[in-house]
Formats: structure tokens, C-alpha cells, sequence
């Protein structure tokens, strides 16, 4: 329990700073967890119970002094792209498979930080995530632009609303758009003017005073309606359908690395940014058990979110106390002040979600890939199109897919170098004052070496002895990066490259990894041809070999003339 530790090391000057911060947390906290709880598709109270104890779970748990957990934007839309179709419209079943699949994706995050993988914060690459993110971001406005102007879509896949919107101009409510515009205006103008200011806050304030003011309701603006602070019926769990559960074990595992990735992304921007390190599968098990007691506390999937620790670190916060603070306010609220939640506008929820998800729109990275890195680019935009075409879930998949095709083709299919020397003696790859050694290439494949790439890197070398302009005497390959572990398949496949140069007469020179790789050859029982293969200790010691043999070969040569 890092967190806990850090607590009881405690320091009293950091007390204004954690007070202050927390105040700002729960502030930004409240409306957008009820927020979340409409995308969901649950209960208002819900968007609050998976932020009290989950927050005081990780802050003792946790690694991270700023890491603020909560429900988040893409999160929620996954975990209602997974709910609803099995949910169809019974609302208490729809609350009851939220909390399966957050305590299903809180038991995922458990196994892997027990079993250390918290290299899987790698899987979901950045053109993947930004490419996901995208789409699940202009999936919710869409989607949430129905509460803002006061219709109801006639389809549920987003191509079909989207070219349906302009139909539904004539189906606009006045009342609402309005109320939506000034929430928006208020957002926007705090935003620029107050920007430390919790603007989601004060629109839902003032937005739910003028509701209870002037009786929203019955103008036709759609209000939350009454929060209950209960509990699902205990009853109600005696007829669950048990066989649901099966449907939720896929997509669990895919939400709990969703969260894990984008959670860490925030952990580690901010631990860089104060300058203290963090522990991957600590945060594994830190994020499996806030989602846990999310869940047993009937709320839904949390995780690490960057606006609201980005609102901590702002207002100057030190310690995981201010996660605790902030939850100890929402508790009061929960437990005091839930009657005035019924007058919220839904729009004004919308409103606030379109708001938040604006800033998860980033194309112009997209844009920057295509310069940069075409396959980066390529897989992104992919992946923002299998988002808004297919779905959430099944264009995550897809993109997942594809990121691990394109990983195997670039270990299957590697770029590999032909190096030289320049003026001074040192080795680079061939270009502008580096050039080849005569009689001599130097290799390098940027790949390990395994069963499905020996055959390839057998033919480049051939290939390039095959095309050389001169006759090729030495082949001399750096086996650093691609001698990095023992396969039967590789070393047989060595072997029989031996045998290949054999017949064109060429001497096969491994630099790098000499002790290991006699080692390997050794256990393997593989009897190499002496005259055809030797071990070097490193690129400029095969260099001088070469040098030496030619030396020797030229004296030999003289010799005999004379």
C-alpha cells in the first residue's frame, strides 16, 4: 500500500495545498460523474458511488501523489457500447451488468499486476489510442447531441444518425437548445476567463436553480427526475440471467486494457512532470481494486482520468490526502444534498459531456503521423474509422488486430542495413563519406532472429552477395540485435546459410555475442564448418579480422608470383 505509506510519512505543509485541490477536485468530480452515469445508461447515483470509494481505494493503493481515478469519457462509452444490447430497455438488469462487468474488469487488473504485466500499458499503441479516442469522442457528441436540442434518434448505429441529423431539425425543442446554449456559454466563458475556476460545477448550479426556479419540467425540458440514494433490489438477483455473464468476459478484458493504457498514460505524464517514479504493476492492482469496490459499491468502470488530476496538479496538490478529501465531500453530498440533483437538466449533462469530449479530438496528430510515419497513420485513421463504422467494440478489436499484424510484419519483414566505413575507422550505415569494405559486406538485421524470419534473412544476405558489382570474399553481420535468443530454428538455419556461402566461397563472420553463440551452436550438437564461419567480439574486430585474412591472402599471393 504505497499510498498509505506516503500518508503516514505525512507532511503538515502540504495540508493547505491537499485542502485546496481536493475542494477543486470534488467540485469538477460531481457533475461530470453524473454525467457519465446518463451515458452509462444508469442511475444518477451510480455516476456518484464509482467515484467515492474507488478514490479512497487508490489514493491507498496507488503509486501515483496526483492520479485521480474516476468514471471516464471513453470508458463509459465502451462499457454502454457493451451493456445495451444485452440490457435491451430494463433499466435495473442494464444497472446489474455494469456492475458485473466492473467488478469482472477490477478482477482482469488483479491477475495481471499479480502476474506483472504492466508492459501491457505498450499494447495499445499511441496511433491506436489516438485513433480511439477520436472516434469514441465524436461518437458521444453525436450521440449526446440528441439530449442537447431535445429529440430522440430513430437509429442506433452513429453512420445512420449522422445522415439522418438534418431530419431532425424540425424535431428540435426550443426550450431545451436554449437552456443547452447557456450552459454552454458558461462553460466556454469560465473557461477563458476563470479557467481554475470548476466550470462544469457552476453550469450545473446555476443551470438547476433556474430549472427549480421556473419549473423546467413542465416547459417539456427534460430533468434527472428524482435521485435515490438505494440500493438494486436484493430480489432482483435471484433472476439474473447467469448466462449473460459469458458475454461480458471478452469485453471486460478489453475495457480493463482501455483503462490500464490510458490510465498510465496520465500516471507517467505526471510523475515525469514532479519528478518521482511510479510502479506499473502496482497500478495494475491499484486500478483492479478501485474498480472492485466500484462495483460492489453499485457503480460502474473507473480509471485514472486526466482532466481531473490535471485540476489537481493546477491547484498545487502533493499527496494522494487529496483524493480522500475529494471523496469525503461527494460522501456528504450523497448523504445531504441529493434532493437538489433532481432538478439537473439532462441537456445540461450533454452539454458538459460534448464539452469534455471536445478535448479528447485530436486529429491534427493524425495529420502529423502522415508526415512522420506512414504505417502510424495509416493504422490510426483506421482505427478512427472502424470506431465510427462497426462500433466501439468491435473497431477496438480491429485496431488491436491490426497493431499486432503490423508489429509481426515488422519482425516477419524487418529493414536491415548494409554498413561501412568512413575516413576516421568508424562504422555506419553506407551513404554520403561511409563506404562499403572491399570484398566485404557488413549486415545488420533490425529484428531478433526467430523460426519465421531465418528463411528471409538467409535470402537478403544471398541476395546481396548474388547482386554485388564485386566479388564478395566476407559477410560479416552484426549479431547483436538479432542473435537475442537460442532457437533450434535459427541456428539450423545458420547452418545451413554456412552451407550456402560454402558454394559461392564466401566466409561468414557472426560479431558480437562470440561466447554465446559457441555456447548455442555447442548445445545444439551443430558441427559448422571452421573454414566457412568465424566469431568476432565485435563489428571492429571482424573488421580487422577481414583486414588481417586479406593481408595474409595478398602475401600468399606475392609469394607464389615470386
Amino acid at each position: 500500500m504505497p499510498g498509505l505509506m506516503s500518508l503516514l510519512r505525512y507532511k503538515r505543509e502540504y495540508l493547505s495545498f491537499d485542502i485546496k485541490a481536493g475542494l477543486s477536485v470534488a467540485a469538477v468530480s460531481l457533475p461530470v460523474s453524473i454525467a457519465y452515469a446518463e451515458l452509462t445508461g444508469v442511475g444518477a447515483i451510480a455516476g456518484l458511488y464509482s467515484t467515492i470509494l474507488p478514490l479512497i481505494v487508490y489514493a491507498l493503493f496507488g503509486s501515483s501523489k496526483q492520479l485521480i481515478v474516476g468514471p471516464d469519457t471513453a470508458t463509459c462509452a465502451v462499457v454502454a457500447a457493451v451493456v445495451f444490447p444485452l440490457a435491451a430497455n430494463d433499466p435495473i438488469l442494464r444497472w446489474q451488468l455494469v456492475i458485473l462487468l466492473t467488478i469482472m474488469i477490477g478482477i482482469w487488473c488483479l491477475i495481471a499486476g499479480k502476474l506483472h504485466l504492466g508492459a501491457l500499458a505498450d499494447l495499445l499503441s499511441q496511433p491506436i489510442l489516438i485513433g480511439l479516442l477520436n472516434g469514441i469522442s465524436i461518437t458521444i457528441m453525436v450521440d449526446q447531441l440528441a439530449k442537447t436540442f431535445g429529440f430522440s434518434y430513430d437509429y442506433s448505429y452513429l453512420i445512420e444518425r449522422i445522415v439522418y441529423l438534418p431530419f431532425k431539425i424540425t424535431e428540435i425543442h426550443l426550450l431545451t437548445t436554449l437552456v443547452s446554449f447557456f450552459t454552454l456559454v458558461i462553460l466556454v466563458v469560465l473557461k477563458k476567463f476563470k479557467p481554475r475556476y470548476p466550470a462544469p460545477l457552476f453550469a450545473v448550479i446555476i443551470m438547476t436553480f433556474l430549472s427549480w426556479l421556473f419549473n423546467f419540467e413542465h416547459y417539456n425540458v427534460r430533468i434527472i427526475g428524482s435521485v435515490s440514494s438505494n440500493f438494486i433490489p436484493a430480489e432482483s438477483w435471484i433472476d439474473f440471467d447467469k448466462g449473460l455473464m459469458r458475454n461480458l468476459v471478452v469485453p471486460s478484458l478489453n475495457i480493463a486494457v482501455i483503462c490500464f493504457v490510458s490510465m498510465m498514460i496520465t500516471v507517467r505524464s505526471f510523475a515525469s512532470k514532479n519528478n518521482y517514479e511510479t510502479n506499473a504493476d502496482v497500478e495494475f492492482k491499484a486500478l483492479g481494486m478501485a474498480n472492485i469496490v466500484a462495483g460492489l459499491s453499485q457503480g460502474f468502470v473507473v480509471s485514472g482520468t486526466s482532466s481531473r488530476t490535471a485540476v489537481n496538479d493546477a491547484n498545487g496538490g502533493k499527496t494522494q490526502l487529496v483524493s480522500i478529501i475529494a471523496a469525503v465531500l461527494i460522501g456528504f453530498v450523497v448523504m445531504f444534498f441529493l434532493s437538489p440533483l433532481q432538478y439537473i437538466p439532462t441537456c445540461v449533462l450533454g452539454v458538459i459531456l460534448i464539452y469534455s469530449s471536445l478535448s479528447l479530438i485530436n486529429l491534427q496528430t493524425i495529420v502529423r503521423f502522415f508526415k512522420f510515419d506512414r504505417d502510424a497513420f495509416y493504422l490510426s485513421l483506421t482505427t478512427l474509422i472502424s470506431v465510427l463504422v462497426i462500433g466501439i467494440i468491435p473497431g477496438m478489436a480491429l485496431a488491436v488486430l491490426l497493431g499486432l499484424f503490423l508489429f509481426l510484419r515488422r519482425v516477419f519483414r524487418p529493414n536491415d542495413q548494409l554498413l561501412g566505413v568512413d575516413e576516421s575507422g568508424r562504422i555506419h550505415s553506407i551513404g554520403p563519406d561511409v563506404y562499403p569494405l572491399s570484398n566485404t559486406i557488413i549486415y545488420r538485421f533490425n529484428s531478433p532472429l526467430t523460426y519465421f524470419n531465418i528463411a528471409y534473412f538467409k535470402r537478403r544476405i544471398i541476395g546481396y552477395i548474388d547482386e554485388s558489382s564485386e566479388p564478395i570474399n566476407y559477410v560479416i553481420v552484426d549479431a547483436i540485435p538479432c542473435f537475442t535468443y537460442k532457437d533450434v530454428s535459427v541456428l539450423t538455419g545458420i547452418d545451413e546459410l554456412v552451407k550456402s556461402l560454402k558454394v559461392r566461397n564466401v566466409v561468414l563472420i557472426l560479431s558480437g555475442r562470440r561466447k554465446t553463440l559457441k555456447n548455442w551452436f555447442k548445445q545444439m550438437n551443430l558441427k559448422l564448418d571452421s573454414d566457412y564461419i568465424e566469431f568476432a567480439y565485435d563489428l571492429y574486430f571482424a573488421v580487422r579480422l577481414v583486414q588481417s585474412k586479406e593481408h595474409m591472402d595478398s602475401k600468399t599471393d606475392e609469394d607464389v608470383d615470386n
